[in-house]
């Protein structure tokens, strides 16, 4: 039998769930030729802000399994609420929409999109990937999240909670989401 699911976990699955319908939402009625196509040559296409999300949370994920696994086995069951330290909680603003001007992120190289994948592909491995995080998420819930700390796979040396990592994910999913319904109803007023 599962143990009860902490109210500060249930939000952060809610946030997937949110992402998932709004993911299907933006999607539904849309052509191939609307999903892969991009504003600009600098900019992605929805299938690529999909893409990027799924990419991003499977290396996010990976990085945050063997530290997870490495607690379970040291017996470092939770203290407290999974929220993020100060530098996490920094980090999780400058991800969440809208974009601000004054600090535009760049995707690092090893998440962002294939070129133009299929929709369909882009919008299946999105899915997988939350599927994947809500699965982490549950299964991990009993740890001290805010205790145990993984390495950033992007920026080496920089080392953030458990729990900076799943908001990292939720805040991430809204950020794309958010650029992949701009760049729909871009599409949609050209028509």
């Amino acid at each position: 039998m599962q143990p009860s699911i902490p109210p500060d976990i249930s939000g952060l699955l809610d946030e997937l769930s949110a992402a998932d319908r709004d993911a299907e939402g933006l999607i539904a009625g849309l052509s191939e030729a609307q999903g892969t196509r991009r504003l600009s040559a600098d900019s992605w296409s929805i299938s690529e802000c999909l893409d990027h999300l799924a990419t991003a949370n499977r290396v996010y994920l990976n990085a945050m399994r063997e530290p997870a696994q490495r607690a379970r086995a040291r017996g470092r069951l939770r203290q407290r609420a999974a929220k993020p330290g100060f530098a996490g909680r920094l980090f999780v603003f400058t991800l969440e929409p809208p974009p601000r001007w004054w600090l535009k992120l760049k995707a690092p190289r090893v998440i962002r999109p294939r070129p133009t994948p299929p929709l369909a592909d882009a919008f299946a491995a999105f899915m997988a990937s939350q599927a994947d995080a809500r699965e982490f998420f549950t299964a991990n819930a009993d740890l001290d999240l805010a205790s145990i700390h993984f390495p950033n796979p992007f920026v080496r040396g920089i080392r953030f909670s458990l729990a900076t990592g799943l908001h990292v994910i939720a805040a991430h999913d809204r950020r794309h989401l958010l650029q992949a319904w701009n760049i729909r109803r871009a599409l949609e007023r050209e028509h």
